[in-house]
C-alpha cells in the first residue's frame, strides 16, 4: 500500500534526488532550500492542528461556509521570489511512501496563496492584434505579450515529481499525489484562495550554455542577462529584476523566429499527462505564460472542481467489513499533532459513517473515533456503475479565445 503524509527532514536527501530529476523553481535541486520548505511545511501542518483554520473539512454531503482569507504571515515585498513568498504563506509539502519499506517515491506542494499586494505573480497575457489595409486588401494577425502583474494571491499547486520507476503504476500514484492537493484544500476550505494556480513547466529545449529554454535565448535574455538557470535561480531570491528589465510595453511575438513561437503556451513530454490530468479537472490555459519558458498558466475556480465539492468528512465505522467496503477514493486522517496520512482504498459510507478496511485502517494509524476525510474518484473518474455521480460533474470547460503564435493548436 502507498501513503502520502507529509515531508519530513529526514526526507531531504530523497527530495533533493527527486528534484534533480525535474527543473521546478518551487522544488530546486538545493538541499539548503528544500530543508527550509520541509521546516516550513511542517509549521503549516502544526498551524492546523493548533486551531488556525477550523480544519474541518465540511461534513458529509454539506454545504461550504464563510471563510477567511488565506492566512500570510507578514506583508510580502516585490523583492521576494519564491522561497520568500512561500515563507509568508502557508505552504504544504507531501510525501509519497512506499508503507512496506518506507521509501519515499514522489512529492507534490501546495501554497495557500502565492503572492498578494506588493509581491504579485508575475506572468506574460497573450493578446491578439487585428490589422488591416484597405489599400492593399489585405491583413494581418499578430500575437503580442506584456508583463501582468497578480496581486490577488491565488492558491498554487506545483512540485509533483513521481520516481521515473513509478510512473505508469497500475495504483495510478501521479494521479495520487496530484489529487491529494485538492482532498487537502476541501478538508481546510478557509486556508486556501478561491482561484488555484498551476504554472506549467515549458518544455526545456535549448541546450547551451547552462540549458535553458529557446524562447528565453530570443525574449528573456534580450533583456536580462543571464543564462535560463541563472535566472531561475535568482527567482528564489528577488523576482525586482523581472519588471526592473523587462519592458512594460505590448511585444510583438511576430518578430521571433518560428523555433521560439513555436514552445509558446506548450509542455514538454514529461509535464504533458499533468496538464491534461489537469485540464480534465476543469483547470484551463487563460493565455498567461511563464515569462522565462513560456510555460502556460493553468486556472481554476476552487470551488468549481469536482474533487473539492464532493470531499466531505465523516466518523470512522470501526465495525465495517473489508467487502462492504466497495466504492473508491483518497481517505485521509489527521491527529492532534497535525500529522497528515492519506491512502487511495475502497471504502464503505452508510448510515452517516464511513468504513475503510483493516489494511488502511492500519496504514493511516486512526483511533477508533478519528474524523476521516474522502475525495470519491468517480467525482471526475468515472468508475462504470461502482459509483455514486456527482451533481455538476459534466460542467463544460471555458476555452481561451488566443492561440499560441506558433499557428498551431493548443496542446
Amino acid at each position: 500500500m502507498f501513503l502520502i503524509r507529509r515531508a519530513k527532514i529526514e526526507d531531504v536527501p530523497t527530495l533533493y534526488k527527486l528534484a534533480r530529476m525535474v527543473h521546478f523553481i518551487n522544488l530546486p535541486a538545493d538541499k539548503d532550500l528544500i530543508s527550509e520548505k520541509v521546516l516550513r511545511s511542517r509549521q503549516s501542518f502544526m498551524s492546523l492542528a493548533k486551531g488556525g483554520g477550523d480544519g474541518a473539512g465540511k461534513p458529509a454531503r454539506g454545504a461550504p461556509t464563510a471563510r477567511a482569507k488565506p492566512a500570510r504571515a507578514g506583508t510580502p515585498g516585490m523583492n521576494d521570489g519564491s522561497a520568500s513568498a512561500a515563507q509568508r504563506s502557508d505552504l504544504f509539502m507531501f510525501a509519497l511512501e512506499d508503507a512496506e519499506s518506507g521509501g519515499v517515491l514522489g512529492t507534490s506542494q501546495l501554497i495557500s496563496a502565492m503572492g498578494g499586494p506588493g509581491a504579485p505573480n508575475v506572468a506574460l497575457r497573450l493578446s491578439r492584434r487585428e490589422m488591416f489595409s484597405q489599400s492593399l486588401q489585405q491583413g494581418m494577425t499578430h500575437i503580442t505579450a506584456q508583463i501582468e502583474l497578480d496581486e490577488s494571491g491565488p492558491t498554487e499547486i506545483g512540485g509533483l515529481i513521481l520516481q521515473p520507476s513509478y510512473r505508469g503504476h497500475k495504483e495510478k500514484l501521479g494521479r495520487f499525489l496530484s489529487h491529494v492537493r485538492f482532498h487537502f484544500i476541501a478538508l481546510h476550505r478557509d486556508r486556501f484562495s478561491d482561484r488555484i494556480l498551476a504554472e506549467m513547466m515549458g518544455a526545456i529545449t535549448h541546450q547551451g550554455e547552462g540549458g535553458g529554454n529557446t524562447l528565453w535565448e530570443y525574449l528573456g535574455r534580450r533583456f536580462i542577462n543571464l543564462t535560463y538557470l541563472e535566472a531561475d535561480r535568482f527567482c528564489q531570491h528577488s523576482k525586482e529584476f523581472i519588471t526592473a528589465l523587462m519592458p512594460r510595453e505590448e511585444i510583438y511575438l511576430t518578430l521571433l523566429p518560428p523555433e521560439a513561437r513555436g514552445v509558446i503556451a506548450q509542455v514538454g513530454p514529461e509535464t504533458l499527462p499533468a496538464r491534461r490530468m489537469l485540464e480534465k479537472l476543469g483547470f484551463a490555459y487563460r493565455d498567461r505564460i511563464d515569462p522565462f519558458d513560456g510555460g502556460p498558466h493553468l486556472e481554476a475556480r476552487t470551488d468549481e472542481l469536482e474533487p473539492v465539492r464532493a470531499t466531505f468528512t465523516a466518523p470512522l465505522d470501526a465495525a465495517a467489513a473489508d467487502e462492504d467496503c466497495r466504492e473508491f477514493g483518497i481517505v485521509s486522517a489527521t491527529d492532534s499533532e497535525g500529522e497528515f496520512r492519506a491512502v487511495q482504498t475502497n471504502y464503505a459510507f452508510r448510515g452517516g459513517r464511513v468504513g475503510i478496511p483493516a489494511a488502511a485502517r492500519k496504514a493511516l494509524d486512526c483511533a477508533a473515533d478519528a474524523t476521516l476525510g474522502v475525495t470519491p474518484y468517480d467525482a471526475a473518474h468515472p468508475r462504470g456503475n461502482s459509483g455514486r455521480k456527482r451533481p455538476g460533474s459534466g460542467a463544460s470547460k471555458p476555452r481561451s479565445g488566443v492561440k499560441a503564435p506558433s499557428g498551431g493548436k493548443r496542446r
